[in-house]
């Protein structure tokens, strides 16, 4: 039996955290590959530590010398990232961080299994289950509490680079508990922000006066109460941030990508790679079919999980779980996904338009929940598939 009061607690980091200076690198090298040729393959990773970052992991291009060409500009692509997220500190800084570039051409055996042939659809880029979730708690069909702490960082990261809040530092993490009644959220029981800034003599009680008036502008209304318990920079000062503080790796922030851990998530991540690789693409179709069921008024909350085998094009499984609130039987709603949206990775691209350099924007701030954008970004937040799912019910 499903709860209906409880407290639950998800986590943001913000473009600055070492892991997404990472994840950033590495989308901004997929999409410097995707202006160039829709089709490119790259499967990116990036570290990141004291003054240094590298890079590595396959990239492929149909013409060998743009490929060369590439290679050359991945620095000054990797140093534009860090130059914009706002890193100019003696131990990590745009324009001296030592940047090592090891990437490769594509595996001749992998590309065999994804590329289409005459006798042979395009398959998976590889095996793997992803997962997708829509909740109308809010109206971003979102989970709140991943939501919202997301909304604190975004806005913290606006007035630190427009210069409003010049004390900050890029670095930063947030945490909300939120407390439901009947199973919606009501209310925040506790915050916690711990936030880089750049003068070392602010106590925790002034980086509080600083941000707690854009936390108070980004919560509903009454979210915050006398109750609501504050952790704001608790172990004190905060000046040593980002690489230099901690090392930082891509893909490592998985569950603050998706939905705070309000709902499963599956074995790959997703910054750094091309569209042809499942773990992204069907993730992002995974969250708009769910999206449009909940937005269909097919359920209140819904899951679903598609799962693929490599060089294999159609998914070998689709699963819907509408957890007790659903209009009509998952299995119906299993049935109607498979009649309107081809989910053959190719499907996947052509529908969502995936083959575009939209990347870079998701690596922060999470990849679900934003809206969609005129030029392609964030397509899996459309809801137009609503009418497609209720006639195929």
């Amino acid at each position: 039996m499903s709860r209906n009061n409880y407290i639950f607690t998800s986590e943001s980091v913000s473009e600055g955290h070492p892991d997404k200076v990472c994840d950033r690198i590495s989308d901004a090298v997929l999409d410097a590959l995707l202006a160039q040729e829709p089709e490119a393959r790259v499967a990116c990773e990036t570290f990141a530590t004291t003054n240094r970052v590298i890079i590595g992991g396959e990239i492929g291009l149909s013409d060998q010398e743009k490929l060369h060409e590439y290679m050359v500009r991945i620095e000054d692509i990797a140093r534009d990232c860090i130059r914009d997220i706002g890193y100019e500190q003696e131990k990590f800084h745009w324009k001296t961080c030592e940047i090592t570039n090891l990437l490769h051409e594509q595996s001749a055996h992998i590309a065999q299994g994804v590329n289409a042939a005459t006798d042979k659809e395009e398959g998976a880029g590889d095996q793997g289950i992803m997962f997708g979730f829509a909740t109308n708690e809010t109206k971003a069909l979102m989970p709140a509490p991943i939501l919202y702490a997301h909304a604190i960082l975004q806005r913290l990261a606006e007035v630190r680079k427009n210069g409003t809040e010049p004390a900050l530092g890029p670095d930063a993490k947030s945490q909300l508990s939120v407390r439901y009644e009947n199973g919606k959220p009501v209310g925040v029981s506790s915050l916690v922000l711990s936030t880089q800034h750049m003068d070392p003599d602010l106590t925790s009680a002034d980086i509080r006066a600083i941000v707690e008036p854009y936390i108070i502008e980004v919560l509903p209304e009454g979210w915050l109460t006398d109750d609501t318990k504050w952790h704001v920079n608790p172990t004190g000062k905060f000046v040593i941030g980002g690489p230099d503080g901690d090392a930082g790796l891509t893909g490592r922030k998985i569950i603050v990508d998706t939905y705070g851990g309000a709902a499963p998530h599956g074995g790959g991540a997703f910054s750094g790679k091309d569209p042809t690789k499942v773990d992204r693409s069907a993730a992002y179709a995974a969250r708009y079919l769910a999206k449009n069921v909940v937005a269909a008024g097919l359920a209140e909350k819904c899951t679903i999980q598609l799962s693929y085998a490599i060089g294999v094009s159609k998914p070998l499984s689709i699963y819907c779980d509408t957890f007790g609130t659903g209009a009509v039987a998952p299995v119906a709603i299993e049935a109607a996904i498979d009649k309107v949206m081809d989910l053959t990775p190719r499907g996947i691209r052509e529908h969502l338009s995936l083959n575009k350099p939209i990347y870079q924007r998701t690596a922060a701030y999470g990849h679900f929940g934003r809206a969609p954008e005129a030029d392609g970004g964030f397509s899996w937040e459309n809801t137009n598939l609503v009418e497609a799912l209720k006639a195929a019910v």
